[in-house]
């Protein structure tokens, strides 16, 4: 499978460290080697850097580990292809737009037999049972919610929906933002961790790499990273329940909701 890694914050952050660990996953530490994406929101805009090679080996994604780019939310993604051969098409994140900003998702699982019809307003370019999903969450949002931007809450309710229906065709980890807000999906494995004062040191698992962010941060920061698995030894993260759909903003979670049977609630 693949793996995915997030950050979403209350003030623009890089994230530089946690991309150094990240990129090693992809053909060094772990098996991910075909191809590799990141997203980076700024403002209304977005950079979104992608390579069908192994990260690990990557000029770009060597440029973007020394490239601190300063952003509130970022999506990125390590690839061990299930659907579609290698090849940049089929290499996440995807972006599309919708209600006048760009959407930016990224899929670790596979979803079998998942044909849904599609409209033609979003049609996949590539081949990946992920990109057909996005499609499919993004036709189904307007159809069910409209033109214009809903209120937050109603918008995290429809994605639970669509969630729900897709994830009954197999493995559905994801992540999903439109620069404010962030959406993960813990269909079998994720993890977060949510940094904020007082801020201490952090050690890298898949390089002997440690900083310490009480040089390089500000008291009112605020940085909640999600990953497939933890990418320090040092620290705690909080591992997201299987079947658990969580909504992220301004760098901590705001909501979660059972994607399997149950109640809505929130994090304590």
């Amino acid at each position: 499978m693949c793996q995915l890694l997030g950050m979403n914050c209350n003030v623009p952050t890089d994230i530089c460290f946690s991309f150094t660990g990240f990129q090693a996953r992809g053909g060094a530490t772990d098996v991910h080697s075909d191809g590799w994406g990141i997203a980076f929101f700024e403002g209304k805009g977005t950079r979104v850097f992608l390579d069908p090679r192994p990260s690990c080996t990557s000029p770009v994604a060597e440029l973007v580990r020394q490239y601190p780019i300063h952003s509130k939310s970022v999506i990125a993604h390590i690839r061990k292809a299930t659907q579609g051969a290698v090849g940049l098409e089929n290499t996440h994140p995807f972006m599309r737009e919708l209600w006048g900003r760009y959407w930016i998702f990224a899929h670790n699982g596979n979803l079998l037999d998942f044909t849904p019809e599609l409209d033609g307003g979003y049609i996949p370019v590539g081949l990946t049972d992920s990109e057909r999903a996005f499609c499919w969450l993004l036709q189904e949002l307007r159809e069910r919610l409209g033109a214009t931007t809903p209120a937050p809450a109603a918008l995290f309710a429809t994605i639970h929906e669509l969630t729900l229906e897709i994830a009954q065709h197999g493995e559905f980890n994801f992540l999903l933002s439109n620069g404010d807000w962030l959406f993960a999906h813990a269909s079998t494995r994720l993890a977060y961790i949510v940094r904020q004062a007082p801020f201490a040191q952090a050690h890298l698992k898949d390089q002997d790499v440690t900083v310490d962010f009480r040089e390089m941060t500000a008291p009112q920061d605020r940085v909640a990273v999600i990953a497939t698995l933890p990418l320090t030894d040092n620290e705690t993260w909080t591992v997201m329940p299987a079947g658990t759909l969580w909504w992220f903003a301004e760098g901590e979670p705001v909501q979660m909701l059972e994607t399997r049977p149950g109640a809505d609630r929130k994090p304590g």
